[in-house]
């Protein structure tokens, strides 16, 4: 009987059709997940003007949200292990989308918080499991970049979140915004369709004839009516999940992993509900402001894709720690300069920094775990760093009643990014999955198949 490693399958694959499908789609999926997270940011003049709130209560409904995501990310990254991260990637499409939607329709801040809320736990959940499912499929040669590619797309949407805003609110205000968050329930029978379930998770479950099928589809060369065994991968022992990232040496770099997402999520949510507010208090108009999102958005898929191939080449330390400092100096620089041409350089930066750091911090954190507790990984990890994301809306909101100069306001936000900075500096990569997999001493069984 024929023995088949389907790790090593996915590993060794070339693209084609299946994954190009398959980037598409999970693509598609990050762009609404970023355009749903920055309307918000771009909408806040306008709901504090028309409903005559105060900069600490719109901060505050950013904060609600994002313990909507926290929690979104703790509980979907646990059920994905155990129910299937396609169920729970469908569920978290619908959830964000539909009640995103719904949000258009609030008439005031209380409905609008429930709705943000419900949405916000769509949000936390979903990214976690595209990164997982991503991971899983992607050929090793290009796994990291694969991983970043996909979430370039949180950074088109949130592009696409400022030009829309920017473009409607003039004329047709604020609830149009929200309603085309809706899109994604329109694509929703292709997704059920394109989307695999995890061929770890199908041969865990016993549901070996699917996992067949899901390979065969990766490498053509596979017949699913041959006698073929499937070597399980990821024997699941007994125990937490959430406990095992402590084990095997992993403890250090499991806390430093939270921290840096912790700081990473700072800088996101403070660029992204706050930048801006803090441009006009520098002197912009408002659709000045707005452009300044895009342009963030821009350095961040630039920088996503530019150093995410880097990162194949020189690991991802030596790549996401200087980033995290330069972001920093960059923070602090971008309110002393009156010129918007060097706001816009100093801008692009802090999205390399920020979103695009987050988005190769997704990779490493995938790779680094085995595949059994990649999704209760990130989601563990994702939604520690979403309470960095809970802090911020209402601190920068209290910065802003202070009065400050906006130098001092970048100032306190670029401590965050000095933060991340260390904490990555501290993770080991020794001890990481890809690590013993590249090390671990080829087997006698691997001889025998490939000898054949």
């Amino acid at each position: 009987m024929k023995l088949i490693n389907p790790m090593k399958v996915i590993d060794g694959s070339r693209i084609h059709s299946f994954h190009i499908w398959l980037v598409f789609w999970l693509f598609l999926v990050i762009l609404f997940d970023g355009y749903d997270v920055v309307i918000y940011g771009a909408v806040v003049p306008s709901l504090i003007k028309e409903w005559g709130i105060s900069d600490v209560t719109a901060g505050a409904i950013g904060s609600y949200t994002v313990m909507g995501t926290a929690a979104g990310a703790i509980v979907f990254g646990l059920l994905a292990d155990k129910l299937g991260r396609k169920k729970i990637i469908l569920l978290t499409i619908f959830l964000f989308s539909f009640f995103t939607l719904l949000s258009g329709f609030a008439n005031g801040p209380t409905m609008f918080i429930i709705f943000r809320v419900i949405a916000g736990v769509g949000l936390g959940g979903v990214m976690p499991n595209v990164i997982a499912l991503t991971t899983e499929f992607a050929p090793k040669h290009i796994r990291s970049a694969l991983v970043s590619f996909v979430f370039c797309g949180y950074s088109v949407g949130a592009i696409a979140a400022s030009l829309t805003s920017r473009s409607l609110l003039p004329t047709a205000g604020w609830e149009p915004v929200f309603w085309l968050a809706g899109i994604p329930l329109l694509f929703f029978p292709f997704l059920i369709k394109i989307i695999p379930e995890s061929v770890s998770f199908l041969i865990q479950t016993g549901k070996v004839e699917e996992a067949k099928k899901v390979l065969a589809k990766i490498d053509p060369t596979i017949n699913v009516k041959e006698a073929i065994e499937l070597k399980n991968p990821d024997e699941r022992a007994p125990g937490s999940p959430v406990v095992k990232l402590f084990e095997q040496k992993r403890a250090l770099s499991t806390v430093m992993f939270w921290i840096s997402c912790f700081s990473a999520f700072i800088l996101i949510y403070s660029m992204n509900t706050w930048l801006p507010r803090l441009m006009m208090q520098a002197g912009y108009d408002l659709k000045s402001s707005l452009t300044f999102i895009a342009v963030m958005q821009i350095g961040a898929i630039v920088g996503t894709i530019v150093f995410g191939r880097l990162v194949d080449k020189l690991g991802f330390k030596k790549v996401l720690v200087p980033l995290f400092f330069c972001g920093a100096i960059a923070l602090s620089l971008i309110g002393f300069t009156n010129s918007p041409f060097i706001a816009y350089a100093l801008i692009s930066v802090i999205g390399a920094a920020s979103v695009g750091v987050q988005n190769m911090s997704n990779a490493f954190v995938s790779q680094y775990y085995p595949t059994e507790m990649r999704s209760t990984a990130l989601g563990s990890t994702m939604a520690f760093g979403r309470m960095g994301g809970i802090v911020a809306p209402t601190f920068v909101g209290i910065l802003l009643t202070m009065n400050l100069q906006p130098q001092y306001n970048f100032a306190a936000i670029a401590s965050a990014a000095v933060l991340g900075g260390f904490a990555m500096l501290f993770v080991q990569e020794k001890h990481g999955n890809y690590n013993k997999e590249a090390n671990q001493p080829e087997s006698a069984e691997d001889r025998f198949n490939a000898a054949k």
